[in-house]
């Protein structure tokens, strides 16, 4: 159970060490050095001169490979952390979309039984549950005839039913949305503002009670908007202008260069996760595809790097990867290699309140750990010193 990775430039929170070495046992880093450290009788990476990086932390994901966490099945659940863990993330939070409430219950039970036979692909954190407490003006692609305004009664049931939620979006708005949050964070869930129309006085207030995080910035959300004559801020200026985190689909279509820009300036890579909000078919050629379960989803096309509506006049989620949001943001916002891994590490682990034993290489993490390029090109995954991809075609050689 000794792992020692070499050969490479580590990126550690606050340096990048050249001609590195990570030392791993029984899946915790030990050891981070400069040189090629004596480690008698472990096994050896040789990471061939590229980047040694912490995992990447995805907290907003649908699907993948062909697959959606709603599909109903394990089956799914354990060919999208495989999928995704070909492309850097080593953890992640399954995500729902708006569906009738048997159908979530299902999917938490799913989850629960998955959670314990994923050993090849990225862990799960807990579920997010996005809806389906939602302003059906900014529905997006949530299906609309499960949208709904909070029920206690209901939200009640499913609290008690699982204990494997850590976050859920809503809108604040809504009638009984401060009491959700309430009781979200009585639950030490993270309630997020999402798919809402709520005006700056309305943010104010639900971050006041617990709404501390924006689900993908600029998304189904309020701007600048006017009411007899008089403007308001939008979701959208609350979430910048408040001490809020903010989710961001940098995959380079949702956001352009500019707004990516633009919220990196505002809230800097402590503030903003990159997420990939990826439907099932991320890691797929594109084509046609389903959005939400197979039996009674939403069929969409996928083209331009996108999933769009069949009219195309909206999209209809996102087919990102881990690696091509690090990727866009140091190609499109300009922003440097150690705070696009910040974002994609160390900010989201934060958020989910697992930064004390993931998002950074550090003694006594989990060797959560991913070599790649200058160009993010994935060659080794590791989850918990178990290296669970390797792409044999790039550098770095394992023996």
């Amino acid at each position: 159970m000794k792992l020692k990775i070499t050969n490479g430039t580590v990126i550690t929170p606050h340096r990048c060490i050249e001609s590195g070495t990570v030392l791993i046992e029984d899946g915790k880093i030990i050891g981070i050095e400069q040189g090629n450290t004596d480690f008698p009788d472990a096994e050896i990476i040789d990471a061939g001169g590229q980047y040694i990086s912490p995992g990447f932390i995805d907290i907003h994901i649908h699907g993948g490979g062909g697959f959606d966490f709603m599909d109903g099945s394990e089956e799914a659940f354990l060919n999208i952390a495989k999928i995704h863990a070909r492309y850097g993330t080593t953890s992640l939070v399954p995500t729902t979309l708006t569906s009738e409430k048997e159908d979530l219950l299902k999917t938490l039970d799913y989850y629960k039984s998955a959670n314990e036979k994923n050993h090849h692909g990225a862990q799960f954190l807990g579920m997010h549950l996005e809806g389906p407490y939602f302003a059906l003006n900014q529905r997006g692609a949530q299906d609309p005839r499960y949208i709904r305004n909070p029920d206690p009664a209901e939200y009640e049931e499913i609290l008690a039913y699982s204990d494997s939620i850590v976050r859920w979006s809503a809108a604040p708005e809504l009638p009984g949305a401060i009491l959700f949050g309430q009781r979200l964070r009585q639950k030490n869930i993270l309630p997020a503002v999402a798919h809402t129309d709520a005006i700056y006085e309305e943010v104010l207030e639900a971050y006041e009670n617990g709404y501390t995080l924006a689900t993908h910035l600029y998304s189904a959300m309020s701007g600048v908007t006017r009411k007899n004559a008089f403007r308001y801020a939008g979701t959208i200026e609350s979430a910048l202008l408040l001490d809020m985190d903010v989710e961001l689909i940098a995959d380079g279509v949702h956001l352009p260069a500019p707004l990516l820009k633009l919220v990196f300036k505002i809230k800097g890579p402590e503030r903003i996760a990159l997420i990939t909000d990826a439907m099932r078919a991320a890691g797929m050629p594109e084509g046609d595809s389903i959005l939400g379960p197979l039996n009674n989803g939403l069929k969409v096309i996928v083209e331009d790097g996108v999933a769009k509506l069949p009219d195309r006049t909206s999209f209809a989620g996102s087919i990102a990867t881990a690696d091509r949001l690090v990727r866009t943001m140091i190609q499109k916002a300009e922003v440097s290699l150690t705070d696009a891994i910040k974002m994609m590490s160390l900010t989201p682990a934060r958020i989910m309140k697992v930064d004390h034993r993931k998002g950074s290489l550090a003694v006594g993490k989990d060797a959560d750990i991913v070599i790649f390029d200058n160009q993010i090109n994935i060659s080794h995954t590791i989850v918990s010193g178990k290296l669970i991809f390797e792409n044999n075609s790039r550098p770095g050689n394992k023996h």
